[in-house]
């Protein structure tokens, strides 16, 4: 009974399947604060309620439910009830994604899901045994039941994604301030000297900001920081060093905001892309391993 009260998670990459995050894991206590996803979010819910904040308000995923996020949409998540919720997730990239409609669908223009949370218990279990195929090593499986499952949820709740245009003069004051930061990242100008810079007042660029991105722009400044870390966790660069490449402060700022957006500490983190990296190289690795409080552990 203890054992089923801990939380765990596990995030890694299978080198059969290109351009696709993979995640398992069980959370109680756990609160992801409001970030995006580079990918598409397909989080297959198997025990409890996930509660999430998406378009304005809050959406309940409860078991036999998938909860659908599509690339740079801001949410957060949280247990919406005390045993919290478990479950599998697949990040497929939007270039995976599209492919797959324009195999199997008649969507045209950028595809994506139309509502946050689809009642499907046969796509949650095909999520699901995407999940067992890579720990079996089994590359055919894993890419097949990917594949039918995107599939399947484009033609129940997909549609074309809205083009993103930089039309209004906030908007584009903005996307200023956005390619500022992304430049200044490990040194960001405060509020104030931003919109000075842009031409503007503090709150009116906060508000255009939040208007555009659908948050603040030193929540957005986290959210990008930590996505670059991942591009350098990827690459090799040690956790602390990624931290101070960034803007972080240390490694245990890192961890905490990697953490709250990811669900893994950096460090188990790259173990996971390690071992991808490894067994691309012939050098095995464990099958079936969850990251539990960043100690990696066989799976029963």
């Amino acid at each position: 009974m203890a054992e089923s009260r801990k939380e765990r998670a596990r995030h890694w990459q299978y080198d059969e399947l290109p351009g696709v995050d993979l995640l398992r894991a069980r959370y109680i206590r756990k609160t992801f604060v409001r970030h995006t996803h580079e990918h598409f979010v397909i989080a297959a819910i198997a025990d409890g309620v996930e509660v999430f904040h998406h378009g304005g308000g809050d959406v309940y995923a409860g078991a036999g439910s998938l909860a659908l996020v599509n690339p740079d949409t801001p949410h957060t998540g949280r247990a919406g009830v005390p045993e919290g919720w478990r479950y599998g997730a697949v990040y497929p990239s939007p270039d995976v994604v599209a492919g797959i409609a324009a195999e199997t669908t008649t969507l045209r223009g950028a595809p994506g899901f139309v509502t946050p949370v689809l009642d499907d218990p046969y796509t949650v279990q095909l999520v699901h045994q995407v999940l067992r195929a890579t720990d079996e090593g089994n590359a055919l499986a894993a890419d097949t039941l990917l594949r039918v499952a995107v599939t399947r949820l484009l033609r129940l709740n997909g549609g074309a994604l809205p083009r993103r245009e930089v039309r209004t003069a906030g908007a584009r004051v903005a996307a200023r301030a956005r390619a500022a930061l992304e430049e200044r990242m490990a040194g960001p100008p405060t509020l104030e000297q931003l919109a000075a810079e842009l031409g503007t007042s503090p709150f009116a660029l906060l508000r255009a900001f939040r208007d555009t991105y659908g948050m603040p722009p030193h929540t957005w400044l986290t959210d990008a920081r930590v996505r670059r870390a991942r591009r350098l966790l990827d690459a090799g660069t040690a956790p602390s060093e990624a931290a101070v490449a960034v803007g972080f402060t240390d490694q245990p700022h890192l961890n905490r905001h990697f953490g709250r957006i990811v669900g893994v500490p950096p460090g188990a983190y790259q173990r996971e892309c390690k071992n991808v990296q490894d067994a691309r190289h012939g050098r095995p690795v464990p099958s079936g391993a969850w990251q539990w409080n960043g100690q990696q552990r066989s799976r029963t």
